[in-house]
């Protein structure tokens, strides 16, 4: 296996060293592909089922690594007639805390069609000052019409991302907690003069958050 640090994008192994060092926390070195819900204690009698389930992937991949949404913090938006949404001044009245539901696929939010939710991943990374990363969509859920948003993790930033997850399609969606929901691209290179630092998305905690001004 090479050692020494490339540029450009990350291949598995050097995904692996940095997350080793702080950056992906919590960190799975391989892919997960099944899902193991046995311990829970509604469904033991479907074992076998269960321990075969099949997952949206998540871990690494051969150059990226794929992220997985929290259970924890999803919000769908919602009309609120009369109001404007102001990107400057955020107005939390268009987001609702969307149930969290489970059956033998696995636990789930459900995203109505045509309208988009907010949700925040699991891991918590701190991207170096020479590592900027970049978010994008899985294909199962494209393949559903489901748009995750592009989006840049900057040089030097750490936090738990928000995610901003859209239903382009005519139908209600299952959106599944802790399980694959984006692929993070690593580009490594020579350190920038200014690296993200106090940004107004810096040290996003375990929670959604909103669009700031």
């Amino acid at each position: 296996m090479t050692t020494t640090a490339p540029l450009g994008l990350m291949p598995d192994w050097r995904i692996r060293q940095l997350a080793e060092a702080g950056m992906i926390s919590p960190f799975e070195p391989g892919k997960i592909r099944e899902i193991d819900t046995t311990t829970e204690h509604e469904y033991r009698d479907l074992v076998t089922f269960f321990s075969g389930a099949p997952a949206i992937s998540y871990g690494t991949s051969s150059y990226g690594y794929d992220f997985t949404l929290s259970a924890e913090d999803f919000r769908v938006f919602q009309h609120v007639p009369g109001l404007i949404v102001n990107p400057k001044d955020f107005d939390q009245r268009c987001l609702a805390t969307a149930e969290l539901q489970r059956d033998l696929w696995g636990k789930y939010f459900i995203l109505p069609a045509h309208t988009y939710a907010l949700g925040f991943l699991v891991e918590k990374q701190k991207l170096p000052p020479n590592v900027t990363a970049l978010y994008v969509g899985k294909s199962t859920y494209a393949r559903c019409g489901i748009i995750t948003n592009t989006t840049p993790g900057e040089a030097g930033w750490e936090g738990h991302l928000t995610v901003e997850i859209s239903n382009s399609s005519g139908a209600d969606v299952r959106i599944y907690a802790e399980e694959g929901i984006c692929q993070g691209l690593f580009f490594e290179g020579a350190p920038c003069d200014k690296p993200y630092g106090e940004g107004k998305y810096q040290s996003q905690g375990a929670g959604v958050t909103v669009a700031r001004g």
